[in-house]
């Protein structure tokens, strides 16, 4: 009995080593396996890519998405790709958007709305989540026809762009595959003809913000695959490879803008500054190359979206020991000759012309956020506004990379972080010394 009993148990364990093992073939199989183009529904309404209007349109929509940041080098042809993107996984280039045999010349509108839709390339190859295809797959079939009208009106420019750099098994299909079955699902979503009520205005920011403006490729945190739970979520991120953070969107303490007028909103957007604030960094990119060329309809709605995010602390407030006082006196000294001149004394700012000329530190949420990182970077590279109609030579600070090493700078941060009522943790050497190394490391 007890011989059969534990003959029958064996033959249930392999039974089930063999589903198992079937069952992994069978996944393995499915991620290798190359895949074809999906087949998309044609456009509901055939658009003329020869159009005038439809060509404009597509021009304001590449404004909108900021698709020139990713796809234009640096003193490059706009939209002829070729920009190294670098990620914790390795190098993306952006591709050529202009219609030459290295870009956009043999595709449909059918191929560039399945880029935009599903991720996937001309040729059925799933593209790198770098492209923020979990947003523009929200984008209505009458936009991405409209975009990739403008496209073909471009001069083609045949400058071959490189291959991406990723490491293995980064740069395999089946690695792709595997992120998209974690973490991508094709939206439809269209937006309201024209925003003349509350409900359609609303809507048409959640489209800005969640679709082309794709303000969660920075304002996400990312897990250790570069996927989230919630692709759309706006809590804040940091962006490893540029060393910056972007702030959470539904924070107050953080970028919330939940307790902003709907004006002041459209001003930092529009004009670069509002308030007693200032954008910097890659921010202050999307101001220069983007929102400030939106229109005021769009600002509005975007605004009114944002605004009335939930609000949520997603940074937990920890107790922290104080700040030696060996460093805050180290930390003061450099502060008065470097910092206070601009500053002020007891870091209140300097106005000028009835607009903030060199934002106040007491109060400032760059300041005060849990995470170093923005401030640290702006007193490293220097902080410099975007150039905008209402202030088209802002004022900018200095870099201080070469002035100060890692021990000075954390000295500085510390004292500016724990003083006039600022209340965040101090800054050590590694800190900074993290926040310092090249990019790529």
């Amino acid at each position: 009995m007890r011989a059969a009993h534990l003959r029958s148990t064996g033959r249930k364990a392999l039974l089930v080593l063999g589903g198992v093992l079937l069952a992994g073939a069978a996944v393995m199989a499915w991620l290798v396996w190359p895949a074809q183009p999906l087949v998309v529904r044609p456009a509901d309404v055939a658009s003329n890519p020869a159009d005038p209007h439809t060509i404009e349109r597509g021009r304001y929509l590449a404004v909108l998405g900021n698709c020139q940041a990713c796809h234009t080098t640096r003193g490059g042809t706009p939209f002829a790709g070729g920009l190294g993107v670098v990620t914790p996984f390795g190098t993306v280039y952006g591709s050529n958007l202009t219609p030459s045999e290295n870009g956009l010349g043999d595709w449909s509108a059918d191929d560039f709305w399945r880029a935009l839709h599903h991720g996937q390339g001309r040729d059925g190859r799933w593209l790198n989540p770098a492209f923020p295809y979990s947003n523009t797959t929200r984008l209505s079939r009458e936009d991405s026809d409209a975009l990739f009208a403008f496209f073909l009106s471009l001069p083609p420019v045949d400058t071959p762009v490189p291959a991406h750099d990723m490491r293995w098994p980064y740069n395999t299909q089946f690695a792709l595959k595997a992120w998209r079955t974690l973490y991508f699902r094709a939206q439809d979503a269209a937006p309201p003809a024209a925003a003349t009520t509350s409900t359609a205005t609303l809507e048409r920011g959640a489209y800005l913000v969640n679709g082309l403006g794709h303000c969660s490729a920075c304002h996400v945190p990312r897990d250790a695959l570069g996927g989230q739970g919630n692709l759309l979520g706006l809590s804040g991120g940091l962006i490893p490879m540029q060393r910056w953070y972007a702030p959470s969107l539904l924070d107050p303490a953080e970028a919330g803008l939940q307790h902003w007028s709907v004006d002041e909103i459209v001003a930092l957007f529009r004009d670069g500054r509002a308030r007693d604030a200032l954008v910097s960094g890659p921010m202050a990119e999307v101001v220069q190359h983007s929102t400030q060329h939106w229109a005021p309809q769009d600002l509005q709605a975007m605004a009114i979206y944002l605004r009335q995010l939930p609000s949520e602390t997603v940074t937990q407030r920890l107790r922290h020991e104080p700040a030696d006082s060996r460093v805050l006196a180290a930390g003061g000294q450099r502060y008065e000759q470097h910092c206070a001149q601009c500053h002020g004394a007891r870091g209140e700012g300097v106005s000028s012309q009835g607009a903030v000329a060199y934002p106040p530190l007491a109060g400032n949420r760059t300041v005060t956020m849990a995470s170093p990182a923005n401030l640290a970077q702006i007193v490293l590279n220097g902080g410099f506004g975007p150039s905008t109609q209402a202030h088209p030579r802002p004022f900018g600070m200095p870099p201080f990379v070469l002035q100060f090493n890692d021990q000075e700078l954390a000295e500085l941060l510390t004292y500016v972080r724990t003083q006039w009522g600022n209340q965040a943790p101090p800054v050590s050497a590694l800190d900074v010394q993290q926040l310092r190394r090249p990019l790529g490391h």
